[in-house]
């Protein structure tokens, strides 16, 4: 069964509504039941809160994580039902479906749904799939790639030395292929997919790279590579946006500055985070040169350094400089921009704690904003860039701009269908705001 599921506003705000409701009638039972008896009457609002929560968090996390939080719901309300005055069976029975019904309303309300429509697809008549075999250390060959694009009537095309990996995806769509599919990394992916925009047929993202970047925001699994190839079968299509760079298209992103730079480390591959805190110290101590990069912040102020700018195929959720992060949408038709400037003598080894805590984004010289395009100048003939993970020299200015509805993807239909950043919000709290943001009209 598919899960990509497509729900309209009305409906969104439908599911919060009730679970709002369904989330605050245990508290209002559980009052009603122990008005006779104030300590136990907070003992159970507690474990009722507990529970609510800890069925929430089940809910909307993924993989193993989600198993301590259930068994904290089902702790919770097992002590409940243990009170004196809450041996009634009925009364458990009917908390623990208000619980589940408010988890299950939350989940609906707020998960992930494409804001643009996805459809179900015919399987492709000739599809064809390019392998990169050196990328992501041989996973095209290690998975037998080609072998099981062949059983599922696809053609397998191998890149080889020497070989124009775009001359390549231009001969196949002039050969006849209906779908262009891309098995390597993320510089790969963009590549081929900007043939397959180019003449209009859908891509398949194979995640047969090193970080797979793309493919994880696509909602595929990273670690089941075959499993992609499905989606040359009966798959679901949808649309998402492409950016740009001077008519170099680029699925993730683009870093200019001290990333930049650690990226041209052969140490970076093998050791992301270590490469990147191990050169923050020397690439941003008192001797370091900051890097020319000259650009305009949202209220048009010129900014002539910073250490660090990302413009990104839609907006981040940024954890780690090293790791950066995943989007909650590829359609949003914006770039996401972020720029960090650390005050060389105070502030490194507090970026350095953000960077290792996971907590860039509250580093105080993050600023991150949206635009449909940018631009970045310098002084400088060539800026050292990262474009999709892979290190390069250009002339400035650097003209960024969004391709929104750019591209056709197909994925399959059992495929998981979100980005980590389209899960919900950790916390009861920031479940509870959001679940207000949607029953009021505006986005979650």
């Amino acid at each position: 069964m598919a899960r990509y599921v497509v729900r309209s506003p009305a409906a969104r705000r439908g599911f919060a509504l009730v679970a709002l409701a369904t989330g605050v009638a245990p508290l209002v039972l559980t009052v009603s039941v122990l008005l006779r008896d104030p300590l136990e009457l907070i003992a159970a609002v507690l474990l009722v809160g507990c529970a609510i929560a800890a069925a929430w968090a089940a809910l909307v996390r993924r993989g193993w994580r989600r198993i301590p939080a259930a068994a904290i719901a089902v702790l919770a309300l097992a002590a409940t039902a243990a009170l004196p005055d809450l041996r009634a069976y009925l009364w458990v029975l009917v908390v623990a479906v208000l619980v589940a019904l408010s988890a299950g309303a939350t989940r609906a309300a707020l998960g992930h749904t494409p804001a643009r429509a996805v459809s179900r697809t015919a399987p492709a008549r000739h599809g064809v799939l390019l392998m990169n075999p050196r990328s992501g250390g041989g996973k095209a060959s290690r998975f037998g790639l080609a072998a099981k694009a062949r059983a599922l009537g696809v053609e397998p095309v191998e890149l080889r030395p020497g070989d124009d990996l775009r001359a390549l995806a231009e001969q196949a769509v002039a050969n006849g292929a209906d779908v262009l599919g891309m098995a390597g990394g993320d510089g790969s992916q963009a590549m081929v997919a900007d043939v397959a925009r180019r003449h209009g047929v859908a891509f398949v993202c194979v995640p047969a790279g090193t970080r797979n970047h793309f493919a994880l925001d696509l909602g595929l699994d990273r670690d089941d590579v075959p499993a992609a190839l499905a989606a040359f079968g009966d798959a679901v299509e949808r649309r998402v946006d492409l950016a740009e760079l001077d008519e170099r298209v680029f699925v993730n992103n683009v870093s200019l500055g001290v990333f930049a730079t650690a990226v041209q480390s052969p140490a970076y591959r093998d050791a992301k985070a270590a490469t990147v805190v191990r050169q923050l110290p020397d690439l941003l101590g008192p001797d370091a040169q900051r890097p020319d990069l000259r650009f305009a912040l949202p209220d048009g102020t010129r900014r002539e350094s910073a250490d660090l700018v990302l413009v990104s195929n839609n907006p981040y959720r940024l954890e780690h400089l090293s790791g950066f992060g995943t989007r909650q949408r590829l359609d949003a038709g914006t770039l996401g921009i972020v720029t960090v400037t650390a005050n060389r003598a105070a502030q490194v080894p507090a970026l350095i704690s953000a960077e290792l805590a996971g907590r860039i984004s509250r580093f105080p010289g993050y600023v991150s904003w949206s635009a449909p395009e940018f631009v970045v100048d310098s002084g400088r003939p060539l800026i050292e860039a990262s474009i999709d993970g892979e290190a390069t020299w250009l002339a400035p200015p650097l003209r960024f701009r969004i391709l929104p509805d750019a591209l056709r993807v197909r994925v399959p239909r059992d495929a998981p269908g979100t980005s980590p950043a389209a899960t919900l919000p950790s916390g009861t709290w920031a479940t509870v705001v959001a679940l207000l943001r949607v029953l009021g009209g505006r986005p979650s």
